[in-house]
């Protein structure tokens, strides 16, 4: 079974948890920006929630199944259809042969993926199958997904005795999975950067208290926030430093960039905060055009706020192996 590629995307590619380990050498992580809502789409069919999935920005490719497969949307709602009806993110699919996958309009997120049962048929550079564009090396053919691509999944499950995945047929899975596991806050939590002293005690006011817009020079390296220029009381220039998914950056002229997944190992810029790890997911789904406020928050908040992602995550991985296992065991009889 293959994952055919009948029109490319603006910028689809394949994507994992990321390259770890390898920053001292200058090889950035990658790997999705929304790392939460892949492990969602990957545990609704299955896999294990690392396993490599599609990443899609709007407008996004249409995809042919090649033959059955089961299948899940997650992250981003693009209005997702097969052969033309519509499908919702955040349930299991079966599909036939020939059934065409296509997304017509951006809803709410920034990005959606798609994760097969059984994963990706990819090899892995550096141990990862997470796409490095600048690098042109991992996920296919190190690029991004093009026209005529045929992806190949690797371990298929045996669909063939479902009598529902006749040639343009599909079946909506009665269950879904609800990615929530916090009341949504108003802001995004930081934790202070090493450089958060340099800013003005009007600099760390605004910081706070302030609404930035994200703009259209943003991308899977960094967003760049459209914002009153903070004041600074330092203006020196700075040895170029480790940085990381989340690192908020503050550059000459007062303005910030958040960085994302592509992000440079190293920069020269204050790093004046860092997205705690349990909101990259919020971050991840921003548009241009969105606003992000800041709330300053302490270690153990963040902690706890991982730890109860972590577990929300463990509880959708038992129920969806447990739905899973329960709807091919009555198929089956």
């Amino acid at each position: 079974m293959s994952l055919k590629i009948i029109r490319a995307g603006i910028l689809d590619s394949i994507q994992d948890l990321g390259r770890n380990g390898y920053q001292h050498l200058g090889i950035n992580p990658t790997g999705a920006m929304d790392k939460y809502a892949m492990q969602v789409t990957n545990l609704l069919v299955g896999n294990d929630p690392g396993e490599a999935v599609i990443e899609m920005h709007f407008p996004a490719a249409v995809f042919l199944f090649t033959s059955p497969a089961l299948f899940a949307i997650g992250g981003a709602d693009f209005s997702a259809s097969i052969n033309g009806e519509p499908v919702p993110v955040y349930h299991p699919l079966l599909v036939g042969k020939n059934d065409l996958l296509q997304f017509h309009q951006p809803g709410h997120g920034a990005r959606c993926y798609v994760a097969v049962s059984g994963g990706f048929d990819l090899p892995k550079w550096l141990g990862s199958c997470s796409t490095n564009l600048k690098a042109g090396a991992g996920g296919y053919a190190g690029r991004k997904l093009q026209k005529d691509d045929e992806i190949p999944q690797r371990q298929a499950p045996d669909l063939s005795r479902y009598p529902v995945l006749n040639e343009n047929d599909f079946k909506v899975l009665n269950w879904h999975a609800n990615p929530v596991w916090e009341v949504d806050p108003k802001e995004i939590f930081v934790l202070p950067g090493n450089e958060w002293d340099w800013l003005s005690a009007s600099g760390k006011e605004s910081f706070e208290m302030t609404s930035f817009v994200v703009t259209q020079q943003s991308d899977r390296m960094g967003y760049r926030m459209n914002n009153i220029p903070l004041p600074a009381i330092k203006q020196t220039e700075l040895v170029s430093s480790a940085v990381s998914f989340g690192t908020v950056q503050l550059l000459p002229d007062g303005k910030l960039i958040i960085l994302g997944a592509d992000h440079q190992t190293a920069g020269g810029y204050p790093r004046i905060a860092n997205v705690i790890t349990a909101h990259h997911s919020r971050l991840a789904q921003l548009k241009p055009g969105d606003k992000i406020h800041f709330k300053m928050t302490d270690m153990s908040t963040a902690e706890k706020l991982l730890l109860k992602q972590q577990q929300h995550l463990l509880q959708l991985q038992n129920a969806c192996s447990f739905r899973l296992e329960e709807f091919f065991n009555a198929t089956s009889r």
